[in-house]
């Protein structure tokens, strides 16, 4: 694969201009587009950044044909796990997670990241004001979002985390995933089963909030109990459970951060250059006063 890039500002795509996609169900609300092609143009590389809405049986095939034409994108819900086994090679944070975010390919193999990781690990330490050493966190979800926050939370040193997943047995392959790690992980499958006491965190892993009628991921007694949230959903004005977190006067970060921070880790995958972070970042403000 040819990473070229230029000075020169690319304004209309050509034969040689690399279709970075994104895959996932859905994808309508999706703003990294505009992030993404701003950062194009910003940095002079000949890359248009799309959005591709694809069921979770054409997510090899796309994705593989993508990167072999030269190409690369990233994978969102709920295609993440699936996408995981489509790469040749994945990075550390693809085999920890079982899940990929990210894929190029290079040197002959389609190649895969979980840049989630990384911007996980950034909104837990905004939320907290430091690292979560020793944290009680409450984590909902259990898919490619929850395994990401979950490596994070690892690497930072929590102490306990409360995995609240409707479906047992996928949570408890998650967990599973982490078990020789020094977090005590707990699995349930309703607030009924919540264990006493307060959280200092609580992650929402879960599609939930993409929607304007989305019932919030957590109960507003389960909500009373945490200190800080991270919302890995957003919407135009946050989304309803952030809304109400930040009300009660509660640190509380969206999506929003979240997607600069592995939007930026996933350019550079796939040019091989500085990203360009405040154009990335201007985009970002822009398209959210603009929602």
């Amino acid at each position: 694969m040819t990473r070229s890039h230029s000075a020169a500002v690319i304004d209309t795509p050509t034969a040689q201009t690399r279709l970075i996609a994104l895959l996932g169900n859905p994808v309508g609300h999706s703003i990294s587009p505009r992030v993404q092609n701003a950062a194009f143009q910003h940095a002079g590389v000949d890359g248009v950044y799309l959005a591709l809405r694809c069921d979770t049986q054409d997510v090899p095939g796309l994705l593989r044909g993508i990167a072999w034409a030269g190409g690369g994108g990233n994978v969102t819900v709920p295609h993440k796990l699936v996408a995981a086994g489509a790469v040749d090679r994945g990075t550390e944070a693809v085999v920890r997670t079982g899940a990929c975010n990210t894929y190029w390919r290079e040197g002959g193999e389609v190649c895969g990241d979980n840049t989630d990781v990384i911007g996980s690990a950034r909104c837990i330490e905004a939320v907290l004001g430091r690292s979560a050493a020793g944290a009680r966190v409450l984590l909902v979800g259990g898919g490619g979002g929850a395994s990401a926050a979950l490596a994070a939370l690892s690497d930072q040193g929590a102490e306990e985390v409360v995995l609240l997943n409707r479906t047992e047995e996928r949570a408890r392959q998650l967990a599973a995933r982490f078990a020789d790690t020094s977090m005590k992980l707990h699995v349930i499958t309703a607030e009924s089963g919540l264990p006493d006491g307060t959280f200092d965190l609580a992650i929402n892993a879960t599609p939930l909030g993409l929607k304007a009628e989305d019932a919030p991921p957590l109960s507003e007694q389960s909500t009373a109990r945490i200190g800080g949230a991270f919302d890995m959903t957003y919407r135009g004005g946050g989304t309803t459970w952030i809304r109400q977190v930040a009300e009660a006067g509660l640190p509380a970060v969206d999506g929003r951060e979240m997607l600069l921070c592995k939007g930026v880790a996933a350019f550079e995958r796939w040019w091989n250059v500085s990203a360009p972070v405040e154009a990335m970042r201007a985009a970002l403000e822009t398209t959210a006063s603009a929602e």
